[in-house]
Formats: C-alpha cells, sequence, structure tokens
C-alpha cells in the first residue's frame, strides 16, 4: 500500500534536475521521462554576480517538473499492482502501524519512510543541532531571450549561503529553485529573491522584473545529513536517508537509489538496520562532495574560486561525477 498526502497533480520544492543516473534509474523502472516530455540539458552555467562560467555535462540530464514525474510514478506503481491511497497524510508511525488522518490505523510488515524533507511523528530525522535551510520553489513563463539562455543548459545562480537554479520543464516554464539559510530568510518569499536581485543581476534579467507570485516553500534542510540507524523494519527512503546539497542536483537519483535498495533488502531478508548503515555509506561520497562544493559557493572567496576551477577542462565533469550516487 501507497500512502500518498495529494489527492491530484501537485508542486513541491524541487529543482526539476534529472541527472543522468536517475534517468537511467527510471528507464529501468519503466519510465521514460523524454516520453513525458523532459527537456533535455547538456551544460551548466555557473553564475556569481556578473561573472559566468559553462561547461560540458558528463551525459545528457533532463528538466522536468515533480508534478508530472510523482504522477508518472505514481501511475507506474498502481500498475504494477500497488494499493494507491491517495489524498490521505500519515500522521504518526508507532512500531510497525501508521495512524493516518481521521484516526484509522494501518498494521504493516513493513515501512518504507518516503515522507521527504517533512519529518513524521514517532520516525523524525535525528538531526541535533545541525545548521538548516530554506527552499523555495516557483515557476514563470520565460521571455523570449530567457528561454534561448536556458535551452539544454542548467544554471545556478551562486549567492552568500545558498543558491538558484533555473532549468526549462516540460510545459515550457522555468522551474525556479532557491535554498538560503534559515538564518536570513525574513519577509515573503518574493521579498527575499527581491532582496537577492541586487547580488544577482542575471537573475533578474531572467525573470524580467516580474517576481513570481505564488511559491512552494519547505524549513529546516538539513544539507549534508545522513540516516545510519532507525527502527525495526523501518527503511528510510530518499531524503529520510541522506540529503544531499541542492545544487548537486542528484535528490531525484537518491530517491531511487534508496527506493530500489531497500526494496531488494527486504526482499533478500536483510533488516532495516543494516540496510540504513549500508545505504549511509553508499551515500557518503556524493554527499560529502555536495556539502564541500555547497560550502564552497555559500562565500565570496569560494564562490570566486569555483568560477575560475569551472573553467577548466574536464574539471566540472569530475565534479559532477563525485556527486553522483548511480541507481
Amino acid at each position: 500500500m501507497l500512502i500518498e498526502r495529494s489527492s491530484g497533480p501537485r508542486d513541491i520544492v524541487c529543482g526539476g534536475f534529472l541527472g543522468w543516473d536517475a534517468l537511467a534509474g527510471l528507464k529501468r523502472l519503466g519510465l521514460d521521462a523524454e516520453r513525458l516530455g523532459a527537456r533535455p540539458i547538456h551544460r551548466l552555467r555557473l553564475v556569481a554576480g556578473r561573472r559566468t562560467v559553462e561547461a560540458a555535462l558528463p551525459r545528457a540530464a533532463a528538466g522536468l517538473s515533480r508534478k508530472c514525474l510523482d504522477e508518472a510514478m505514481l501511475r507506474l506503481a498502481g500498475e504494477a499492482g500497488a494499493t494507491v491511497l491517495r489524498g490521505r497524510t500519515a500522521r504518526l508511525v508507532e512500531r510497525r502501524r501508521v495512524r493516518l488522518d481521521g484516526g484509522e490505523t494501518i498494521a504493516a510488515e513493513a515501512i518504507f519512510l518516503a515522507t521527504g524533507k517533512h519529518d513524521l511523528r514517532g520516525a523524525a530525522r535525528g538531526i541535533g543541532d545541525r545548521p538548516v535551510s530554506v527552499g523555495l520553489r516557483a515557476a514563470f513563463a520565460p521571455s523570449l531571450a530567457a528561454e534561448a539562455a536556458l535551452a539544454g543548459t542548467i544554471e545556478l545562480h551562486l549567492y552568500d549561503t545558498g543558491y538558484a537554479g533555473l532549468l526549462l520543464q516540460e510545459d515550457g516554464m522555468v522551474n525556479l529553485c532557491l535554498t538560503v539559510v534559515r538564518e536570513r530568510m525574513a519577509g515573503r518569499p518574493e521579498e527575499r529573491v527581491a532582496a537577492l536581485i541586487s547580488d544577482c543581476p542575471l537573475l533578474g534579467e531572467r525573470l524580467g522584473g516580474a517576481i513570481p507570485g505564488q511559491w512552494e516553500a519547505i524549513a529546516g534542510v538539513p544539507y549534508g545529513w545522513r540516516a545510519f540507524d532507525t527502527f525495526s523494519d523501518c527503511y528510510r527512503l530518499g531524503d529520510q536517508a541522506a540529503v544531499i546539497a541542492s545544487l548537486a542536483g542528484d535528490g531525484i537519483a537518491i530517491a531511487l537509489a534508496s527506493g530500489v535498495a531497500a526494496a531488494r533488502a527486504r526482499l533478500e531478508a536483510i533488516g532495516a538496520e543494516d540496510f540504513q548503515r549500508d545505504f549511509a555509506r553508499r551515500a557518503a561520497r556524493p554527499v560529502g562532495v555536495a556539502e564541500a562544493l555547497r560550502k564552497m559557493a555559500a562565500r565570496p572567496p569560494g564562490r570566486a574560486a569555483m568560477i575560475g576551477l569551472a573553467g577548466l577542462p574536464g574539471l566540472a565533469r569530475a565534479a559532477a561525477r563525485l556527486t553522483r550516487i548511480g541507481v
């Protein structure tokens, strides 16, 4: 049984970037992102203030909204035989029992916890005093100039304590996703973006002077965190297993990789605790490298060095490879 809190298609906070490992993993599951209209991406553009550098990605990636991807995955689950319970929210986990809104309780032999960056009562992630960030996401219709500039490209705008990512998605809209440390998140999202434009003039040009008015938001994002333990028969997936820095663009691949690995572990009678430790070790390199890059990009000297180094032949491609988990 798959419990899905949304009753219909919806957008969530996500950059919409599918790396080559995620694309390959989806295809093995029977989902072709190209058929869903995913926009091909071949290049990375880094922007810091008025400095810009571009580099080719090691392999083709794609831009696809989570609204489109999630609906396709839910259909696939149903076709594979899962009972998909939509419009219901899990409120509490107690051992191998899940309490839903309305008070109904479901008993299970195993729980696969895939609540993303949202913690579930009774199964909260132990992040301690780790610094957390806020994520924001909006979509907007691009100008002809912005559409041409973003064609085939993922564009990352770097600024103090965060970044903004832009890409074209399947419906022709631009997906804008940004992060900022919680301490710097004051006021409405529109106000925060307006304040960023002085530091990111090219971002202002992409927006065409019109800041989106509709935003999705998520707080308490613990970048760099990995789950080393869990409780009996609860397999943590995606951001409940490991939270990679968004600028690496491998969050969806980690979700797919952890889901496949957890399913195999359960079929092979491998306990949730052993699975969690093994997956934490598997995620160590991509999460660690991405976290180093995130911290580097968060300060002016690091951004200057990153812009300079990204222009060296092969270096950006190597960094991209090191932040892939593989699916």
